[in-house]
């Protein structure tokens, strides 16, 4: 799989069933706890695997997982295949109806699990996962990732990034002191989600930061189109992961590109057909766009940190 191919992935669960959205926030699906062994922030963890994209190793019932670190996805995932294989005691399951919305339009039904797991230096009690099937993300070809970290994890702790060292650790938000080389970047909160306003070709796009997203950004068809890019300009076809599959895209090249206060020339931008559903992004930025940077997230409060990149042209 090379660096493009994963453009875009996994995006929102929302409960279709089961009561009001308080009642699904606060009964049906609670906050996990986090308990860091030092009570401030695990060790910086390697990647657990190849890809752009921040992986961490974890443990569930006794067996070691690989999870992708996922900012843009609204719940966290677990695969099908796997909680099947889960001995009896690392299973538990609830029957609150879900579906999920996956970008390219993709849609499927699950049910939901509770998970307790570990990381280094940090313990995840009473996690409710959607089981879902996870397709490529999961299997020995593709990602390999049958877990999903979503937002309900992010909101708890600060995620840091070190792209360069290929190193992500997680911080307990009081004991998070920013590094003096890290500077705010403008973003606000939009449900669980960090968003932003970039500029595409001096166009404004609203977009999320997608840490399980790999391409410096990707736009849905509507958005490249309000900024320009379906001009008749070359396109060629790539490959995005999704949610239980594979999507064919366009990729097309922008001349510019504007996020967290730096320019970038040349950009391949992932154009991708938009679900029809209300307040979906109109794109979203990944790990390319962290490329020689560090940052850190805080999506509880609402918050990005960044610093200068190294090399401002991409592409």
């Amino acid at each position: 799989m090379n660096r493009r191919s994963f453009l875009i992935r996994a995006a929102g669960l929302a409960a279709v069933a089961g009561g009001a959205w308080w009642a699904r926030e606060h009964l049906l699906w609670p906050k996990p706890t986090l308990t860091f062994a030092d009570g401030a922030a695990t060790p910086w963890l390697t990647y657990a695997r190849r890809a752009i994209v921040p992986t961490a190793r974890v443990r569930i019932g006794g067996r070691e997982v690989v999870a992708l670190i996922d900012s843009g996805a609204q719940y966290s995932v677990i695969d099908r295949g796997f909680v099947a294989a889960l001995p009896p005691a690392g299973r538990s399951l609830f029957d609150m109806p879900l579906v999920a919305y996956g970008v390219g339009g993709g849609t499927q039904m699950g049910r939901g699990t509770t998970l307790d797991l570990s990381l280094p230096g940090l313990q995840i009690a009473g996690l409710r996962a959607a089981i879902l099937d996870l397709g490529p993300l999961a299997s020995e070809t593709g990602l390999q990732t049958p877990l999903i970290l979503g937002q309900d994890v992010l909101g708890e702790a600060i995620l840091a990034l070190d792209p360069a060292r290929r190193h992500v650790r997680l911080i307990r938000r009081e004991a998070f002191v920013r590094p003096a080389d890290l500077a705010p970047a403008t973003v606000r909160r939009s449900g669980g989600a960090l968003t932003t306003e970039v500029t595409v070709e001096g166009a404004a796009v609203g977009v999320v930061i997608d840490t399980g997203a790999s391409a410096l950004l990707g736009l849905s068809r509507e958005a490249a189109a309000g900024a320009g890019l379906l001009d008749g300009r070359p396109q060629q076809s790539g490959v995005s992961l999704v949610l239980g599959g594979a999507l064919r895209s366009a990729i097309i090249e922008a001349r510019t590109v504007t996020f967290a206060d730096h320019l970038y020339r040349r950009v391949p931008v992932g154009v991708f057909d938009q679900p029809p559903l209300p307040n979906f992004p109109g794109g979203l930025v990944g790990m390319e766009a962290f490329a020689g940077r560090r940052a850190a997230l805080d999506l509880g409060a609402g918050s990005l940190f960044v610093s200068r990149p190294l090399d401002l042209t991409v592409g």
